[in-house]
């Protein structure tokens, strides 16, 4: 269904990139454009992310929750993570392939199974962060994070660090920052 994550409708977003950037204002010289998803940015790619996006509008830079992930792993030297998702392994499997590529194991893994987009926004953070915790202390993982704009995370951020010893990053944190 429409509602339903899953890559085809993830890679379906694709072809509304130039569309919609191409809704900002022309007469903008923008420093940066972001395109807030996390698991769209992993199957599309960030590289096509950013060509599809300038395709649009005019803009210095193009960001992601991928590129920014991937950004602030090098800026803190992080190599390995503990990843939370919301959504079902098969989803997820493109973002962990691409941070692969970048570099980045992702060897501690834990999910929610939420196929539907709407409901992902409904997880309580207080489930978001005892599933972080428990993900983020494994020892094989040098930081958590936490995948997917919809998924709260900005209350529990600091209790998670604090919980695990360790960094914890989310897409919406790591976003804004590299933006």
């Amino acid at each position: 269904s429409a509602s339903e994550v899953s890559n085809e409708s993830l890679a379906a977003m694709e072809a509304e990139l130039p569309r919609a950037s191409g809704l900002l204002p022309k007469t903008v010289n923008f420093d940066v454009v972001g395109y807030g998803c996390t698991s769209a940015s992993s199957v599309i790619g960030p590289a096509r992310v950013s060509q599809l996006i300038s395709a649009g509008c005019r803009t210095a830079h193009v960001t992601n929750p991928v590129s920014a992930l991937i950004a602030a792993c090098r800026s803190l030297g992080l190599s390995k993570l503990a990843l939370l998702t919301p959504y079902a392994e098969n989803v997820s499997d493109s973002l962990r392939k691409t941070l692969l590529e970048n570099g980045i194991e992702t060897p501690v893994f834990g999910s929610f199974n939420e196929p539907v987009e709407t409901k992902v926004a409904r997880i309580d953070p207080s489930a978001t962060r005892a599933a972080a915790i428990k993900l983020g202390r494994d020892s094989a993982a040098e930081a958590v994070f936490m995948s997917c704009t919809n998924l709260r995370t900005f209350g529990i951020l600091k209790d998670v660090e604090q919980a695990c010893g360790k960094p914890a990053l989310s897409s919406n944190q790591a976003f804004f920052w590299h933006m």
